[in-house]
């Protein structure tokens, strides 16, 4: 199921393709990592024949309440989105951001404990490193342009692509 959202969610390469940089763009939609991360934190799993999320006995130890796991994923979503990837940030700003998030899932986690249900420190741990892990990289995407330079490649590259076919359509029809 992991592989296929990856296939899904991996931006089409130029090659042979005329894109604009606005459906480039669109390709970076965080919305289903977000909502995958949301039933992974409640214990479901995706059932591939029905589609249907289940609960998983075996993950219950660690998942959270549906009201925690939408708080949380929602601080994520405040730097998992296209304008985020599209930025020009630099290593200590990213590190920052992603400490601060995790930081405040944390005391949001210790505050609203019986809410969330949140049973035990190592479960507090647990959670802390995936906001971390996936916060810091989404925001390393837009370290040093990273996305945007992977963007204006793929647009020059078309763009270089199209010309050609065309120049090589127009030498055809002169002969």
């Amino acid at each position: 199921m992991e592989e296929r959202y990856l296939e899904e969610q991996a931006p089409a390469t130029a090659f042979g393709m005329n894109h604009d940089k606005a459906s480039i763009i669109e390709r970076i939609n965080p919305d289903e990592i977000v909502e995958l991360l949301r039933r992974r934190l409640m214990g479901q799993i995706q059932n591939p024949q029905t589609l249907v999320w289940e609960k998983v006995p075996s993950l219950k130890e660690n998942a959270i309440s549906e009201i925690g796991a939408w708080d949380l994923t929602n601080l994520i979503l405040s730097v998992s989105n296209s304008n985020t990837s599209l930025s020009k940030l630099d290593d200590k700003t990213i590190r920052k951001r992603a400490y601060g998030i995790t930081e405040t899932a944390v005391h949001m986690m210790i505050s609203n404990w019986d809410e969330y249900k949140v049973t035990n420190r190592a479960q507090i741990r647990f959670i802390a490193e995936i906001m971390y892990s996936l916060t810091f990289i989404t925001l390393k995407m837009a370290d040093a342009e990273g996305i945007r330079k992977m963007i204006m490649g793929m647009y020059s590259e078309s763009r270089n692509i199209s010309g050609f076919e065309e120049q090589k359509k127009s030498l055809l029809r002169r002969k």
